[in-house]
């Protein structure tokens, strides 16, 4: 079985100029909350995949679709909880229902997006792609996938989305 150099092994054969991006990547990843910061940074590196846009974009995703289904203040704009919790539902448990499906319909964009077209559409039709950019917006030429591969890694609470099927 081979065996992965560790994170200070494999600094070590990188050139002084790339192991300091790979250390300032690694400190930005774990600035954001990544779980294994130094293997978000190490894939980007040595891979070239766009790592800190991906993250990004999932984290995003969690903190603007999903995660606000934790707090029961969001039922009170949505008049079925209400409904649901009056005839006798837990709130938990609707709040849980409302987050799986935030969930359910984050992860259906996000293979929506992957797929880079529509599967039925003809071969002449027009797809999609989710493109890195710099500062100012201008592409790198690096395009962001696989999103669906990584998208309960990036869950905030470190629970992989556990909690989402209680």
């Amino acid at each position: 079985m081979t065996s992965w150099p560790t994170w200070s092994e494999w600094l070590e054969t990188l050139p002084p100029d790339v192991r300091d991006s790979a250390v300032s990547l690694a400190k930005r990843f774990k600035e954001l909350g990544a779980q294994d910061p130094e293997e978000w940074a190490r894939s980007e590196i040595s891979e070239n995949i766009p790592q800190l846009a991906r993250f990004m974009v999932l984290r995003a995703l969690w903190r603007e679709a999903i995660s606000p289904w934790m707090d029961a203040s969001a039922l009170s704009d949505v008049a079925a909880a209400q409904r649901l919790i009056d005839a006798g539902a837990d709130r938990h448990d609707v709040l849980l229902v409302a987050r799986a499906g935030a969930y359910e319909a984050v992860a259906a964009a996000v293979h929506i997006l992957d797929e880079g077209g529509d599967p039925d559409a003809r071969e002449s039709d027009l797809g999609w792609h989710l493109v890195e950019t710099d500062a100012e917006c201008k592409p790198t030429g690096r395009e962001i996938g696989g999103l669906h591969e990584s998208l309960l890694e990036t869950d905030p609470s470190g629970n992989e989305g556990a909690d989402l099927w209680e």
